[in-house]
């Protein structure tokens, strides 16, 4: 388990590598969770109003559960869009490339996870 408290996403992204990489993952599965990663991330910082938001990298049993945690508890929603919405299209992303997504509402923040099964 990895606890990255950061302001940047080279370091976030950096992280996840290393550990996907040491557990066995296929390099294009790595750059689907970096990606999915930043989303979180930019999220965090837009939405949630928080600088340094707290990762969470969990690798077990071929598994990855990855979370970002913010200091807004106002849960994230995913509105219909229309075509020419210029934003609003992340947490979709993200359900595109993660096998499961979730959030989890704590007294005075929220974590949002994703999570991928079976390492390549």
């Amino acid at each position: 388990m990895r606890h990255i408290n950061t302001p940047t996403i080279a370091i976030a992204r950096q992280s996840l590598h290393r550990t996907m990489t040491g557990v066995g993952w296929a390099p294009s599965v790595i750059f689907d969770a970096q990606l999915a990663l930043c989303e979180l991330l930019v999220n965090a910082w837009r939405h949630g109003d928080t600088p340094a938001p707290l990762v969470q990298v969990i690798s077990t049993n071929g598994n990855l559960h990855v979370s970002v945690t913010d200091q807004s508890p106002i849960l994230p929603t995913t509105p219909p869009l229309s075509l020419l919405a210029e934003s609003g299209r992340g947490l979709q992303l993200v359900e595109a490339l993660t096998h499961r997504w979730g959030v989890e509402p704590h007294e005075r923040a929220k974590s949002v996870w994703f999570e991928l099964d079976g390492a390549a």
